[in-house]
């Protein structure tokens, strides 16, 4: 396959691995990598020793490009981004924020950036700012995704821009790959389809919620995070959202994620009251922050909200990084000519 995105990223395949938070690991990363395709390590839950280490274990894992991402909202997030620039990270993927002083170092030595967007406003102003691609994330993806389908997004954000789209959202497999380049896209995030594989380090009972769930058993909604978000329908999700945020939560949960990101209480809670238009987005993260830790690290689905995509009623068995991809490829180019033919 050879596409913008490919040759954009030095990579064999463009299938991505998005940024998610305790399962794109440097292992996980490094086998999307090895396998032809590449992963964003997810910094958002990570120290700033945690994030140069992370790069470190990559680079001894892969010889292959890479990249990292950088959640612009949360707190530790900018002192994160400095890492990834002073380490080169070939790729970074930039989320929640204004990319424009990443791509501006990130290009003196030769990286690439690639802005998560959801809206044609948000694409417009990240080309702008010096994105070299965009990873527009449709209605369909787990976590944060639009409130527009990847069936309309893609090709509208695709009319106002000239940089290569990757996308992102109710995408599994071949099918996925050859609707999305229908639609514009040069290239596909697999978030769900790549977590529920031998490697991920997605607690196992999560995995297998993923088998067991049908298209039509997630929630999507603002209440649970502060943010769009999609996630399984579950009873202690379907309460979760009913409830909102809870300040007296959010403020427990704070001082423990500032210990895990090693970063002073004071700075945590001053970063969040420096941000009054973002304050309550802050303070719902905060209160969801350990439900989607326990259930992606310990597989709790009483206490913790697991963030999944729709595309997990399309998944059916758990197997290698390595076949996913090049089973979607493989089924890409098969549905590719069957298409030439029928529209010849």
């Amino acid at each position: 396959m050879k596409t913008r995105i490919t040759q954009l990223f030095g990579i064999k395949y463009p299938i991505i691995l998005p940024g998610m938070s305790w399962i794109s690991t440097p292992e996980l990363v490094a086998a999307v990598c090895n396998a032809g395709g590449i992963g964003w390590l997810a910094t958002g839950p990570l120290s700033t020793d945690q994030t140069r280490a992370s790069i470190k274990r990559i680079r001894e894992l892969t010889d292959k490009p890479f990249g990292a991402g950088a959640t612009l909202l949360m707190p530790g997030a900018r002192e994160n981004a400095e890492v990834l620039l002073e380490e080169k990270v070939p790729v970074i993927n930039v989320s929640l924020g204004k990319c424009d002083w990443i791509a501006d170092r990130a290009h003196k030595y030769g990286g690439k950036v690639i802005q998560t967007v959801t809206t044609i406003k948000h694409a417009m102003a990240a080309e702008k700012q010096g994105a070299d691609a965009l990873q527009v994330t449709g209605n369909e993806a787990a976590a944060h995704g639009s409130q527009v389908t990847t069936f309309c997004l893609v090709p509208a954000i695709k009319e106002h821009v000239k940089l290569p789209i990757v996308a992102i959202g109710g995408i599994s497999d071949g099918k996925g790959i050859a609707a999305a380049f229908a639609l514009g896209a040069e290239g596909v995030g697999m978030g769900t389809r790549l977590a529920t594989t031998k490697e991920s380090p997605l607690h196992e009972k999560a995995k297998e919620s993923h088998l067991k769930a049908e298209v039509d058993d997630t929630l999507y909604s603002d209440r649970f995070d502060g943010l769009w978000c999609r996630v399984l329908k579950t009873k202690t999700s379907e309460k979760s959202i009913r409830q909102g945020m809870n300040i007296i939560r959010a403020m427990l949960v704070g001082p423990k994620i500032a210990r895990e990101m090693k970063l002073p209480l004071l700075k945590v809670m001053l970063g969040i009251l420096a941000q009054p238009e973002n304050m309550t987005k802050l303070m719902h993260m905060a209160t969801a922050f350990d439900k989607i830790k326990a259930a992606t690290e310990r597989g709790d689905l009483d206490y913790g909200v697991h963030l999944v995509g729709q595309c997990t009623g399309c998944i059916h068995e758990i197997v290698t990084v390595k076949e996913v991809i090049e089973s979607a490829v493989k089924e890409a180019k098969t549905i590719s000519k069957e298409l030439a033919v029928k529209l010849a």
